[in-house]
């Protein structure tokens, strides 16, 4: 069954496309799911800033109490301009600039998660000319595979993200010997688009090993950061609006072993934002090619470049045609590549110029990822009332 609200949206007069739509209703009941499942007073959940940046999305998850999860110094900008207090603000990042880096600790942010030796001793260096002690958890790669898209699996041993096994006694021993650092704990994050429990679980697991090696060190952390990760149903966004958030708190609560005064951080992007947001797109012209008919919409990768980038799959419906009839198209853009295709033999109810479609589950990496490749506009952005 069509969504009643986006058939609402698609059927008003001058509508301008292409847009994001936002069903800030939507957004407000997952942001109650979330605070309900993590209502542990040891979870703190910080909000992925770079699933999605649109500031009337970001001023109802700052005011939800939110902390900001930020991977440079402009979305730590974005975040304080949008009421993100800055002692909820974890900073992430393979390439932090010194610039970035001398902005944070200006601002005085809650911590530098750290992806390398490296790093730390640039972050040591620059807290030490301006007379600060940073705050720095360490980003571990656990060598655990999230059973994801290999282009969204971060925690793997040889990645780019974090800090090998192999590496962490060095970078533990330097961090907490360093009078120009505050080592605050372990930060984690195994990849995105996770759907199944157990990868939470070996991660818990994981963890449980570390603390008790680092403890008999005489290294205790006051924070346990596991990241994010958590997916959602692009399949069956309507039947599934909202992201089973009780299983994932629970994996961690269940598995963890959380000790007195210590807090756990989440990071959640694509499950906060995703299902909210739809892409609308107008056909231009249904063309047939000799064994194939093509909608060509006027959005294209540009808008939403994530299916031509590594082939993810958004639903796409026809909001508009009133035919019982169906047919398959290959859905693509305007954009002068090839890859600007949205879906290939899509079955939508025939369709005709003027249509207006939607490709679902766009709120998170859809919008904040928009470029302007052949001197196109940005997509417009509307809200449900």
């Amino acid at each position: 069954m069509m969504n009643p609200l986006l058939r609402e949206i698609a059927s008003r007069e001058n509508l301008p496309t292409p847009a994001y739509f936002y069903d800030l209703s939507l957004l407000g009941k997952t942001v109650e799911a979330i605070k309900n499942s993590a209502a542990d007073p040891r979870f703190k959940v910080h909000y992925a800033l770079k699933a999605n940046t649109d500031p009337v999305i970001l001023k109802i998850l700052s005011n939800a109490g939110f902390g900001a999860d930020t991977v440079s110094g402009g979305e730590i900008r974005i975040a304080l301009e949008n009421g993100f207090i800055p002692s909820r603000i974890v900073y992430a990042g393979v390439g932090k600039s010194d610039a970035e880096i001398d902005y944070a600790l200006v601002v005085e942010i809650g911590c530098f998660n750290v992806e390398s030796l490296e790093e730390l001793e640039v972050i040591a260096e620059r807290a030490k000319r301006k007379g600060k002690k940073a705050p720095v958890a360490l980003r571990v790669n656990p060598e655990i595979d999230a059973h994801t898209h290999h282009f969204i699996t971060t925690g793997l041993a040889e990645n780019k993200f974090g800090i090998p096994m192999s590496l962490l006694d060095e970078a533990v021993a330097y961090a907490s010997g360093n009078d120009s650092l505050d080592l605050r704990g372990l930060h984690f994050h195994i990849g995105s688009q996770v759907t199944i429990a157990e990868p939470f679980v070996l991660l818990s697991q994981r963890i449980n090993e570390l603390q008790k090696k680092y403890e008999a060190m005489g290294v205790k952390f006051a924070t346990i950061n596991v990241g994010g990760g958590l997916g959602i149903d692009y399949e069956d966004p309507d039947l599934n609006p909202i992201p089973d958030f009780k299983s994932y708190f629970e994996a961690f609560a269940e598995n963890l072993d959380i000790r007195s005064g210590q807090e756990i951080h989440f990071e959640l992007g694509r499950s906060v934002v995703a299902q909210c947001g739809s892409l609308l797109t107008k056909c231009l012209f249904v063309k047939k090619g000799v064994e194939k008919r093509f909608v060509i919409t006027d959005a294209g990768f540009t808008d939403l470049i994530r299916p031509a980038f590594y082939g993810a799959y958004h639903k796409i419906e026809n909001l508009t045609s009133t035919s019982n009839e169906s047919e398959l198209y290959d859905v693509v853009g305007p954009i002068c590549e090839s890859s600007d295709v949205f879906g290939e033999k899509v079955s939508l109810p025939v369709t005709h110029r003027g249509d207006i479609l939607a490709l679902r589950s766009a709120g998170a990496y859809g919008a904040v990822m928009a470029m302007q490749y052949n001197g196109r506009a940005l997509p417009s952005a509307i809200y449900s009332e």
